[in-house]
């Protein structure tokens, strides 16, 4: 059951891996700007089986320490709601706007913002912060720095970027995903790489007030810049390296926000208390990953008759128990992207699981049924394949039998290797495989994301070297064309123009056979605290594991 991450991606130079509308900003701040600050003792739990005990490192430009650190004490420029369309909530920048045909990008910083020390944070802390990962690139976690050409202070509250090539999605990772730090406490720091910042100075809405191996303690900033913010006083923080213990606690109230998989989720949880209730917002796909460069596998019948043979839905209820919802063929995952799926392009597709179909393309592809049940063509080749999986990911071995099952009743015979993660990636990375079922470890607020990942021919590499995303190594001009495009335009049409015909490309070319789709994993107890993101108001990203979103959850939430 992976969990997605929004930092440690891995950004080829000139890969546009965002999907933003990011225009200019309005002024307003998120949360609740007249409520006075709470006096109550109030305890908010997180129970988050992260499966290791705490370091105690608060490094928000280290890809270990993020997960603690962003969201709770640093702060980025704006936030982004990727549930949301990419909708922005102002944060330390208060607004911004883009010029000179969209290579400069201006960001106003708000005034009146202090550190947690008492120094006010300025302009010259946000240049400071870009250059320092500029000077650094193991902290230039989003890859920023391969269209950036600059970053400066032009003037007490305004910080202009100039970018050395048009990447108007790449708004996303500057603003959303880059947290600001204090140049007076960092620029003492030796080597900032290996720094563990066991006292964290920042803006957010938290202090770091305790930490050993088995807990966090986070106490509310009492000179945090939104007025009334935060209104819980006090976080808990456990360190949970076991599912069960993480469960058990959420079942019997001990803690009241939970982001991990719960086996049989309303006996064991939902069923405790009217107040216990959960939500799993799709996110990405989990794909059969073709090799493309295999002779076979090349054949484009062939992928399409793979998309046709699966149940989807039974994959989902086997092998997700449900939790995860169908893939469709587009690559748009639904309900989350819904306002950008080409419905009439997936209608044209027809029913996605069509055995039939299946067996017909196979057969127009020069296939005949073998005596042993397995598809050959006339030079005797089999469509018989292995297929690289994460052993340790129970729902994915599971899912990965009900596949091999649908392939083999049209005749494509697949074999599960089950690796471990580590196997795994190196096989995948480097291309040394026939099939893999995998997903890609990042989101955004766009299906664009995920598609550019897959499809920019900038992003893979011949067999051998390591492909930074697009694993299955798929290479169209005439895709890398509508994908750059999009990285050019601010225009919310011209952006959705551009992505149907992507999906045109997923649905003919068939690149990669979308599956299912992954989901946060989200709990929560309405008999604590009232404000929590709901499907009815999917303010942020629901899961503790989320970062910036943790912050927007926090600062949404009320003790009852």
């Amino acid at each position: 059951m992976r969990r997605l991450t929004r930092y440690g991606v891995i950004v080829a130079a000139g890969m546009l891996a965002a999907g933003c509308t990011a225009g200019s900003g309005s002024s307003s701040s998120p949360g609740s700007s007249s409520s006075a600050k709470t006096s109550t003792n109030s305890v908010l739990t997180i129970s988050n089986e992260n499966g290791a005990l705490w370091t105690c490192g608060f490094n928000p430009l280290n890809a270990s320490d993020t997960l603690l650190s962003v969201g709770f004490m640093y702060e980025p420029l704006v936030y982004v709601n990727p549930l949301q369309q990419g909708k922005t909530t102002p944060m330390l920048a208060s607004s911004w706007a883009w010029g000179a045909g969209n290579k400069t990008l201006t960001f106003t910083i708000r005034q009146g913002v202090k550190w947690s020390d008492g120094t006010p944070m300025t302009a010259a802390d946000v240049a400071y912060t870009f250059n320092l990962i500029k000077k650094y690139p193991a902290l230039d976690l989003t890859g920023v720095w391969s269209v950036l050409s600059s970053v400066t202070a032009t003037g007490p509250s305004t910080v202009t970027m100039n970018f050395s090539i048009v990447a108007v999605p790449f708004f996303y990772y500057i603003a959303d995903q880059t947290p600001i730090v204090p140049e007076h406490i960092w620029s003492k720091i030796a080597n900032p790489v290996t720094a563990a910042i066991g006292q964290p100075v920042g803006t957010g809405p938290y202090l770091m007030s305790k930490c050993s191996p088995s807990n966090i303690t986070y106490t509310a900033n009492p000179h945090y810049w939104q007025p009334g913010e935060p209104k819980i006083a006090k976080i808990q923080y456990p360190a949970y390296t076991s599912n069960n213990t993480a469960n058990d606690d959420l079942a019997n109230g001990t803690a009241q926000w939970g982001a991990q998989y719960i086996p049989g989720i309303q006996a064991f949880y939902t069923s405790k208390s009217p107040n216990y209730h959960y939500w799993f917002p799709p996110t990405v796909n989990v794909s059969l990953i073709p090799n493309l460069t295999n002779p076979l596998l090349s054949n484009v019948k062939v992928r399409q008759a793979m998309s046709y043979a699966i149940n989807r839905t039974q994959v989902s209820n086997i092998g997700e128990s449900g939790y995860e919802p169908p893939a469709n063929q587009t690559g748009i995952v639904t309900p989350t992207f819904s306002s950008s799926l080409d419905n009439s392009a997936l209608s044209g597709w027809g029913n996605g699981y069509d055995p039939a179909k299946a067996k017909a393309l196979l057969a127009s592809a020069g296939y005949h049924m073998g005596a042993d049940g397995v598809m050959t063509n006339a030079a005797g080749q089999k469509l018989a394949f292995t297929v690289v999986n994460i052993g340790d990911y129970s729902d994915w071995v599971a899912s990965m039998q009900v596949i091999q099952q649908d392939l083999k009743a049209v005749g494509i015979q697949i074999t599960p290797s089950n690796l471990s993660n580590t196997d795994f990636q190196a096989d995948v990375f480097y291309g040394k495989y026939q099939l893999a079922y995998d997903d890609q470890p990042t989101f955004g607020p766009s299906a664009y994301y995920e598609l550019n990942n897959w499809l920019n021919s900038a992003n893979t590499a011949p067999v051998g070297k390591v492909a930074a995303s697009n694993y299955e190594r798929y290479s169209n001009p005439a895709t890398d064309a509508l994908l750059n495009k999009y990285a050019t335009t601010t225009s919310s049409a011209e952006q959705q123009t551009i992505l149907n015909q992507i999906q045109q490309v997923m649905l003919s070319s068939v690149p990669i056979i979308p599956v299912t789709e992954s989901v946060d994993w989200y709990q929560y107890d309405t008999g604590a605290f009232s404000g929590w993101p709901t499907p009815s108001n999917p303010y942020a990203q629901p899961s503790a594991y989320q970062y910036p979103d943790n912050e927007q959850v926090l600062l949404h939430l009320s003790p009852k």
